[in-house]
């Protein structure tokens, strides 16, 4: 049980972006309907490159059967507003962004890290660090654990009321976006070091205040083991996880050519410098 006790609170990491109107899905538990459209039957890779076969089971294979909106489906805020660029994506993930601007960049890795392993029934693994460092976990609070924030300082307390439900669990999930971010996300995970031993579900970070996430959501490879990847992002505000088009090399777009000593990787949205290629300490 988590010891019940102040810690210092700082806002978390937010995302870099150019201020755009402000959207959301109602939230309900996410079912993948394998007869609809998803990241691996919507996205042909180049010539000459095939889909790289995902682990049965894995996170990997949950993000490349992801469903996706109908093609042409504008990226929306948490108030359902498009936002004002249109033309960096290829896709929406078919998942709720909530009705508040907290599930941004960073946080978007962990929806979709927290509703696979909900979808395992792995409750108790579902778990993220505040970018103050306390960490909570999905067990705490459907045990009734809460958090209430004076003066920049977060408690957390005991409310007696125990609840298990998928509304519970969004709203366990709202704390964490709300107070975790780049910097947290960044510490809790380990460096992928070799261009081989990257996967899907690693993601790209550069952690700060402000900073930034994309994460890998399929990938393709060719017969000399020569590599592409599909990269996703929320940004801010809070909006849909969307497929970026690759804008700096539209030949082989929405596809991404990765390398871990790159001192830049261009997205369609962020330039990260140096490259850094990470997986969360928890996935083996």
């Amino acid at each position: 049980m988590l010891k019940l006790y102040h810690i210092v609170f700082f806002v978390a990491t937010l995302c870099f972006q150019p201020v755009f109107s402000q959207v959301t899905e109602s939230t309900e538990p996410l079912i993948i309907d394998p007869e609809k459209s998803k990241v691996v039957t919507r996205f042909t890779p180049p010539q000459g490159f095939f889909w790289m076969k995902e682990t049965p089971g894995s996170f990997g294979e949950y993000l490349v059967n992801f469903p996706l909106h109908p093609p042409n489906f504008p990226v929306r805020d948490y108030r359902k507003v498009p936002v004002d660029s249109q033309n960096k994506h290829v896709a929406l993930l078919k998942i709720d962004v909530g009705d508040k601007d907290l599930q941004q960049c960073a946080d978007a890795w962990m929806r979709l890290y927290s509703e696979y392993l909900w979808t395992q029934k792995r409750f108790d693994e579902i778990g993220f660090e505040f970018t103050s460092g306390q960490f909570f976990a999905w067990n705490d609070y459907r045990k009734g654990i809460r958090t209430r924030e004076v003066n920049k300082k977060v408690s957390f307390y005991d409310s007696g009321i125990t609840d298990d439900s998928y509304s519970a669990f969004r709203e366990y999930l709202n704390i964490i976006f709300r107070y975790a971010g780049t910097i947290s996300l960044d510490r809790e995970s380990v460096a992928v070091t070799e261009n081989s031993n990257i996967r899907t579900g690693d993601f790209i970070i550069k952690p700060g205040s402000p900073g930034h996430s994309v994460i890998i959501v399929g990938m393709a490879t060719n017969t000399v083991g020569k590599r592409l990847y599909l990269l996703a992002e929320s940004f801010m505000p809070a909006q849909d996880i969307h497929v970026l088009k690759n804008t700096a090399n539209p030949e082989i777009s929405p596809w991404y050519q990765l390398d871990v000593d790159a001192p830049k990787t261009v997205t369609a949205k962020y330039v990260f410098r140096p490259t850094s290629i990470k997986r969360f300490h928890a996935i083996k």
